[in-house]
This record gives structure tokens, C-alpha cells and sequence, in this order.
């Protein structure tokens, strides 16, 4: 409630965050007060195909307590297969997400990642118009699998909005903690590429307020900080090892277990 009355209005989530549970909370939080019409909300489907999907959906709108999601996008692309289970024609996900678009359940859609730009770059090559996309975007992955060298132009290029996250390395903040280099500066950085909008993980207010002061006194980084950056995380980054999410199995596998178990 606090950061709605701040002014911060885009509320990220997903289907099997906590077992739905971050989104029972978020359904909780907006309740009221008209709180659900002052924010943008997002949430991610992890089915692949178009009745997992449809239950996904259904899902997250009665854990949030809405009739409709601003913005609904296929979470943790991370695997060969994704595109084409995505878009089969008669039993794909997507089919779900346009009948939800069409009936006003869902405004827009878009897809999220942080695994590798390959899988990144074959859902773009789809035939699709993505409204967003979502990626990994920090002072590291400039040097190593990079979403911002080879996505983000991409984006660019065909006007698709660009959500950042893991401005600071992942949950356990490796930028700040190991690197040194302080959240305002880390968070700078991400802002000052060409995004949308920026993940923000939050576990106080501290943290909140935090990021709250540094939106509103918000100035790009300057040509000489990205290059300090740049080589200073250059040893830490160059083989990915601090980028564990891009090294190891983490993400959306709720597909590929229902395929395993069946």
C-alpha cells in the first residue's frame, strides 16, 4: 500500500511463485480502496499448452480477486521445445492467451527468460507481435551470454516493450554483495538502457524506499561510469559463473515435469 500511494503502479508476479501463493497475497493487497484500478498487474503462465494455460489463467485471476490482467507472459523460457508447444496451432498456449485477449481478460502479452538470448531470439522470430519481453538486464551480462547485446536491439527495432530484471545480479544481490557496486548505481545502469520498465525485487521498506528515491532523483548513467562498470565486473563475468541463473536449471520446468510424471 505504501508504494501504490508512492506512485510505483507495476506489480510483477507469477502463476507458481510460492505455489500461488504471491499471488493470493497480491489478491489480498489490492483488495479495496480501488487499489486494482491504480495498478498495472502483471503475472506469467507456466503451461505450455492451451488448457494448462487456460487453467493457469483462471488460476491467477481468483488468487488476485481481478476479471483481468494487464499484462500475461509465458514465464521462464528456457527450453528447445518452448516455441513450437507454445504456438501449435490447436492445442498451444497462445491459443489461450488470444481467446483471453479477446474476451478482455488479458490486455497484453509477452514472454520472460533468463537461461540464454537463443531462446529469447526464436520466440521473436515466431510470427507474433509481442507486446513485451522480459530479461535479464545488469553491469555482468554484458559479458557473457548477453540479453543486452543481443536482445535488447531486437526489442528496439520492432517497438516491443522491455521489462529488466536481475538488476542486481539475482536474489541473493551478488552485484552488491560480492562486487560491491551499491543497488541506486546498479539499478541506474538498467534504467539507462532503452526499458520499459524495471523488476524490482523488495523485501523491506528499506528496500522500497530506497528504490523509490533513486526513481524519482533518476539520472542515466554517464559514458565514463559504464565503462568503470564494465571493467570492473569484466573478470567476475566472463565465463557466466556469477550468473548462475544462466549456468544452471533455474526457472519455468512446470511443462517438462507434467511431461516427466504422465
Amino acid at each position: 500500500h505504501e508504494a501504490i500511494d508512492a506512485g510505483v503502479n507495476f506489480f510483477d508476479n507469477c502463476w507458481d511463485y510460492h505455489d500461488g501463493g504471491s499471488e493470493e497475497v497480491m489478491g489480498q493487497a489490492l483488495t479495496g480502496e480501488g487499489r486494482r484500478d491504480k495498478v498495472f498487474l502483471m503475472t506469467k503462465v507456466c503451461a505450455r499448452d492451451y488448457r494448462g494455460a487456460q487453467r493457469h489463467l483462471e488460476d491467477s485471476l481468483r488468487r488476485m480477486k481481478t476479471d483481468r490482467l494487464d499484462l500475461w507472459q509465458f514465464h521462464g523460457i528456457q527450453w528447445e521445445d518452448d516455441p513450437s508447444l507454445i504456438f501449435d496451432e490447436k492445442n498451444g498456449a497462445l491459443k489461450a492467451a488470444l481467446e483471453a485477449r479477446k474476451a478482455g481478460k488479458v490486455r497484453y502479452i509477452g514472454f520472460t527468460g533468463h537461461k540464454d538470448p537463443k531462446f529469447h531470439l526464436a520466440m521473436l522470430k515466431q510470427p507474433f507481435a509481442w507486446d513485451t519481453v522480459q530479461m535479464p538486464l545488469n553491469v555482468l551480462d554484458a559479458h557473457y551470454r548477453s540479453f543486452q547485446k543481443l536482445v535488447l536491439p531486437e526489442c528496439a527495432t520492432r517497438q516491443i516493450g522491455v521489462i529488466g530484471m536481475k538488476a542486481l545480479g539475482a536474489q541473493d544481490g551478488i552485484i552488491v554483495r560480492r562486487l560491491g557496486i551499491r543497488a541506486p548505481l546498479a539499478r541506474r545502469y538498467v534504467l539507462s538502457l532503452p526499458v520499459s520498465s524495471l523488476i524490482c525485487g523488495i523485501q523491506s521498506r528499506d528496500n522500497l524506499r530506497q528504490d523509490i528515491a533513486m526513481a524519482r532523483a533518476f539520472k542515466p548513467v554517464t559514458a565514463e561510469e559504464i565503462a568503470s562498470l564494465l571493467k570492473s565486473t569484466e573478470d567476475a563475468a566472463r565465463d557466466g559463473r556469477v550468473e548462475a541463473y544462466k549456468v544452471g536449471n533455474y526457472g519455468c520446468d512446470w511443462h517438462h515435469k507434467q511431461k516427466k510424471e504422465s
